[in-house]
């Protein structure tokens, strides 16, 4: 499922069921759709999309997480297969933690290995999912990152990883096909 939030309405609407913000109750349209299973795009035009998503922000909690898009020498990238799914690196911010430092120490956890240089921020993105019966929004700040001559990966098997991998451009075929909506869009930021 997938939602945006606007002031203008994109160039094609296609496929996109309209909400109206006048009393938006964001819980509540998640549980919708969940007791529903109902599938699809969902498009909420606002004179003041700002002020909507701080209202959707307060009505759940937020949880802060920070991950890496990692390239090495050879211009590859580092991908996780993880739940059945390729993913990127990335993890909660521990209290008092930076967001930088704690998207280094993820992707060095979950994958074995050494950063070696931190660029800069390269996007924001939020999801949403459910714990103990509760709406969360993961909030994730996401950097573009170096691991030079860091061949021998190590997935963090405590955290259901089950494959770290180097991939090229070429490849991101087989990411694509068996990834999450949002990893799809981090990946746009990769220049190639």
């Amino acid at each position: 499922m997938c939602s945006i939030v606007t002031k203008s309405y994109p160039s094609s609407v296609e496929g996109y069921n309209s909400l109206q913000p006048k009393d938006f109750n964001f819980p509540q349209f998640c549980n919708k759709v969940k007791s529903e299973a109902t599938s699809g795009a969902y498009i909420i035009k606002t004179d003041d999309p700002k002020k909507l998503f701080k209202q959707i922000k307060l009505s759940v909690k937020v949880i802060k997480a920070a991950g890496g898009i990692v390239s090495n020498e050879e211009n590859k990238y580092l991908f996780i297969f993880r739940k059945g799914k390729w993913d990127l690196p990335k993890g909660k911010i521990d209290a008092g933690e930076k967001t930088k430092v704690a998207a280094v120490r993820e992707v060095e956890e979950e994958c074995g290995i050494k950063v070696t240089s931190t660029d800069k921020k390269a996007c924001k993105t939020y999801h949403v999912y459910e714990m103990n019966g509760k709406t969360i929004l993961k909030k994730t700040t996401w950097y573009k990152m170096r691991a030079d001559n860091q061949p021998n990966l190590i997935p963090q098997l405590e955290e259901d990883i089950t494959e770290a991998k180097w991939l090229s451009a070429d490849d991101f075929d087989i990411v694509n096909q068996n990834t999450y909506p949002l990893i799809g869009e981090v990946m746009k930021t990769i220049a190639v």
